[in-house]
């Protein structure tokens, strides 16, 4: 029943009414979860409360008489803008909760302040936990993908609650800990860097498809063909269903919407991370670069025809198009998921890829009939260097290669922009090159500042230098 007064008790408190907050709290309540919640504007917390009259929903008028309706250990969720506001709301949580409670930031923080937060909060002895959650409002609403950040001991207590307002797939709950502390929004950054990766990659393969004079929906019935198969995923479910939509005039409205891709955050993160543990991700950082070369709309229109006179778009060939867009995808997930063991291992996090494969089967916005060979991947050759050396996957790469390299040599010479079709190709060639130019890069780095070199016939030996340049 609806707690109706400060001493009642609820099972979980969430700060931040907010769509993603408002629609946790009614997927909680779907649940059988008791909520008490606060906003800082209370004409969010008014019509829900009407709306929800005993259904188990309290809207305290404080955050004071929020947290004296939770049941103990109190948990807390704050749904609230990442940055300086968890702060402050930590601040003042501090002062109202007691050692063993719960405090959960469910927003998209960075995992190194959830790192900083965990340790605070954990001198006061309270338990922090980074959740990263995905799925959108719709998600949030019926089923996201949760990863958490926390000890095991609040892991133990949130379990039952997390899992049952989780999406579900074939592989069970899509909610787990990830690890201690960052963990949890480490794994959500790395989520939505192979998102951005996945989104520009479609978006490319579009692109070559409007270049070469097909429609919009001509375009989406493309993609329903191949959304059958391994392409399988929820973003070319979505990219089908914004191809098919019409403006009020029964035109396509994504031919009206400017071609400027926003960006939060989440996906530079995800490369800077990437440049700092030495990992390379093209396809990702191509991806984050195109969001940031689409806002140059000024240069691109003073730029336009400098490329000059180019070759006529050839004629689509599905089948290498198909081809091509798998790969890239792969090459994709592959690179999330060496800076995920990369991360783990410089943060002794221990994380399990397998576990955040199979939370990534359902809620998110990276589900996608891949996964399902990823997590074979991991169950049948834990230790492989990279995704891409899996026995399941050696046809679609021999298949799939020389089609990536038709389909970019066909858009370089139309004048295309590909950078991340382009990027992923790379990133193959280089990984499976036994040899590499970077002997001329380190002699060039020991000839102009003795920086030395390792010799090829003793490359553990001690490292060597020369005199390259005349005295």
């Amino acid at each position: 029943m609806k707690p109706s007064a400060p001493n009642a008790v609820s099972d979980i408190g969430i700060v931040g009414l907010a769509t993603m907050g408002r629609n946790l709290a009614l997927n909680f309540l779907d649940h059988g979860q008791c909520v008490s919640a606060w906003n800082l504007e209370p004409e969010l917390t008014t019509g829900l409360e009407n709306a929800y009259q005993g259904q188990g929903l309290y809207c305290a008028p404080t955050i004071e008489e929020l947290i004296a309706t939770l049941k103990r250990p109190r948990r807390v969720l704050l749904m609230i803008r990442a940055g300086a506001a968890v702060d402050q709301m930590l601040d003042q949580l501090a002062e109202l909760l007691s050692p063993g409670d719960i405090v959960i930031d469910g927003g998209n923080s960075q995992f190194e302040a959830t790192r900083e937060r965990s340790q605070r909060l954990g001198k006061v002895g309270l338990e922090f936990v980074g959740l990263g959650v995905s799925g959108g409002a719709s998600g949030a609403r019926h089923g996201p993908s949760l990863m958490a950040g926390s000890s095991e001991a609040a892991w133990q207590a949130l379990q039952p609650a997390l899992t049952s307002i989780a999406a579900r797939s074939p592989w069970g709950p899509c909610a787990d800990r990830m690890g201690p502390d960052g963990a949890g929004h480490f794994v959500k950054m790395i989520h939505n860097g192979i998102e951005y990766g996945d989104m520009q990659l479609i978006a490319e393969v579009y692109d070559i498809c409007r270049r070469s004079g097909w429609s919009a929906p001509e375009i989406g019935e493309l993609f329903e063909r191949w959304q059958s198969g391994p392409l399988q995923s929820f973003l070319i479910d979505i990219t089908i269903a914004v191809l098919r939509h019409p403006d009020a005039d029964g035109r396509p409205l994504v031919d009206q919407v400017l071609d400027v891709a926003e960006q939060k955050g989440t996906g530079r993160w995800t490369v800077q991370q990437a440049l700092n543990l030495g990992v390379p991700i093209p396809t990702i950082t191509a991806a984050v670069e195109a969001r940031s070369v689409s806002a140059l709309q000024s240069l691109r229109a003073e730029a336009s025809g400098i490329s000059g006179p180019l070759q006529s778009t050839s004629a689509i060939d599905e089948t290498n198009l198909l081809s091509a867009l798998l790969v890239a995808r792969l090459c994709a997930y592959a690179q999330g998921m060496s800076l995920l063991a990369a991360g783990s291992e410089h943060y002794q996090w221990d994380i399990d890829p397998a576990s955040v494969l199979r939370v990534w089967t359902g809620g998110c916005i990276i589900r996608a009939a891949l996964l399902d060979q990823l997590i074979e991947a991991c169950a049948t050759s834990p230790r492989l260097a990279s995704p891409i050396l899996f026995d399941g996957f050696r046809e679609t790469l021999q298949q799939g290669i020389p089609a990536m390299r038709k389909v970019i040599a066909g858009a370089v010479t139309s004048g295309t922009p590909v950078p991340a079709l382009a990027a992923s190709l790379c990133w193959l060639d280089g990984i499976s090159s036994q040899r590499l130019p970077q002997n001329l890069t380190q002699a060039q780095r020991d000839a102009f500042g003795a920086h030395t070199f390792r010799h090829i016939q003793d490359p553990d030996g001690p490292p060597r230098h020369a005199e390259w340049l005349p005295q």
